[in-house]
């Protein structure tokens, strides 16, 4: 598969496009998580401005966006947020390399490590991110909530 990850340039201008990838990759959590997703605050503005505060990787097969990963520094770690791959592309490492990718951003940027959340009820992805050499540092809870909902996770970098 000719896959090509990229740093969003700045010309890039598929908001539609890139809001209907993350509905998509977000759309097996509907009835499972609690709260829902902010995925479904987001618009194509409100997706773009997002885009010029923090770093946008996006996943090309050929010219067909199929997956995306934020990244934002916190402190002496960058957060990744909002992983996605279209459901027909997962399984074949575009998830991967778009975190390659962001790691090595993180390093070229100084950064000691990876951080990023995962909610309590997606066990599959505390299991995907734990493969990847995270590790759990906490349960917390969204704000309403007085049980834990997330689990934050980090990876420290060489």
């Amino acid at each position: 598969m000719p896959l090509r990850v990229i740093d969003a340039p700045t010309d890039f201008s598929d908001w539609d496009g890139l809001m209907r990838l993350l509905k998509a990759a977000f759309a097996h959590q509907a009835g499972r998580i609690d709260p829902p997703s902010s995925v479904h605050r987001l618009d194509p503005v409100s997706i773009a401005v997002k885009a010029r505060q923090e770093r946008l990787f996006l996943a090309f097969d050929h010219d067909r966006l199929v997956g995306c990963v934020f990244a934002k520094s916190l402190g002496s770690a960058m957060y990744i947020g909002k992983l996605a791959v279209l459901p027909a592309m997962q399984g074949q490492g575009i998830g991967r390399t778009l975190m390659a990718a962001a790691q090595a951003f993180a390093e070229r940027t100084q950064h000691n490590a990876l951080q990023l959340d995962v909610r309590i009820e997606l066990t599959e992805n505390h299991e995907t991110f734990a493969a990847l050499g995270f590790v759990k540092i906490g349960e917390h809870a969204h704000e309403g909530y007085d049980r834990a909902t997330f689990i934050s996770m980090k990876k420290v970098l060489a």
